[in-house]
């Protein structure tokens, strides 16, 4: 038998809350959690802290899991500021969880219209974040917003966000399809070139179903 396995991250309590008409209460949350541990998951995102009361009051109660670790999402320090002088990063490794999962922009579009920085800067904001959150907590993951159609407009800057991840210390590298449209073969052929970047099982995949690939580009990405 093989010693290479999947690990498994659920964001239900997160990425799930984002769906039309869900609005998870605490005690919802913690059930969830608890069943998600029950079955099995290796990583449980919990929420964002300093995002809402709801999640803020989930993290300062956290349930008890046998198995799953608890992960607290959050996003890469903003444009202009230290890493450790950013609220928004600081309520996430202040949040008592072990594991945190900081998403960053990896599509150069958004990058200038979105976050009105240059390349460089969020290549910097990335690295900082991330070394940062490797000294307060004992895993950090990355997730790589809107990887696919960054990797399409601009591959070379696509993996320089990946590979600035890894060399920042990130256990995972996520590479995400937010928009869900991308096409297993398309995957396929992206996951095998940004493996000769960074190594691959160091890689996640994290697929949006919106064409009802998800399931296809996650077994297309493994």
């Amino acid at each position: 038998m093989t010693k290479e396995r999947v690990y498994l991250y659920d964001s239900t309590l997160r990425d799930g809350g984002q769906t039309q008409g869900v609005d998870f209460s605490v005690p919802d949350k913690i059930a969830i959690a608890r069943a998600l541990d029950r079955l099995g998951i290796d990583y449980i995102e919990g929420g964002w802290p300093g995002a809402n009361p709801t999640d803020d009051a989930f993290f300062g109660a956290p349930p008890k899991l046998n198995r799953a670790r608890l992960s607290a999402f959050g996003m890469t320090r903003r444009p202009g500021r230290s890493a450790d002088n950013d609220p928004g990063l600081m309520a996430v490794l202040n949040s008592g969880t072990k594991v945190v999962c900081l998403v960053g922009k990896t599509w150069d579009f958004h990058v200038t219209m979105a976050l009105g920085c240059t390349l460089e800067e969020n290549l910097a904001m990335i690295a900082d974040s991330l070394k940062l959150a490797g000294e307060r907590v004992s895993e950090v993951m990355f997730d790589c917003e809107h990887f696919f159609d960054g990797y399409k407009a601009n591959p070379e800057f696509a993996l320089a966000c990946a590979k600035t991840a890894y060399e920042a210390g990130a256990r995972w590298i996520v590479l995400c399809d937010t928009n869900g449209g991308v096409l297993p073969h398309e995957v396929e052929a992206i996951v095998t070139e940004v493996t000769k970047h960074v190594p691959g099982d160091r890689l996640g995949i994290h697929c949006h179903n919106d064409t009802e690939n998800a399931v296809a580009n996650s077994l297309a990405a493994v």
